[in-house]
């Protein structure tokens, strides 16, 4: 998961959910809105404790159903466990088919440009 400031957090946070479990956070994840088509899901974690009980599912669902709240068209990830993402109906794509605009934050990361995530890609139902 990528490092995020305090002000980043702050600036960011109403994207982010978490779910829990008799008051005790057990994850959590966010989906950032990158414009009207496209929107990320980002910041996916779950304590291992909880792994494998479909929290991680649900709050996928949950990103998932927010976009399409909002119309968003396709929503992305970037990932180290893109197998979790593929059984979720997400497909592999090239990192170079997503906007440039994306990786403004991957600046920052100690991975760039060496990153080894993977990208997927969903695309949601349209509304009439």
């Amino acid at each position: 998961m990528l490092p995020r400031s305090l002000h980043s957090l702050y600036e960011h946070l109403r994207d982010y959910v978490v779910a829990e479990e008799n008051g005790v956070v057990v994850g959590c994840t966010g989906l950032h809105i990158m414009w009207d088509d496209l929107a990320e899901i980002r910041s996916l974690a779950v304590d291992e404790a909880h792994s494998g009980r479909g929290v991680g599912s649900a709050l996928v669902r949950w990103a998932l159903s927010d976009a399409e709240a909002f119309r968003v068209g396709s929503v992305f990830v970037l990932t180290f466990v893109p197998h979790f993402f593929a059984k979720m109906g997400f497909r592999c794509v090239e990192k170079s088919e997503l906007p440039h605009k994306i990786w403004q934050e991957c600046i920052h990361c100690v991975h760039f440009p060496d990153c080894n995530e993977v990208a997927l890609v969903t695309d949601l139902p349209q509304r009439g």
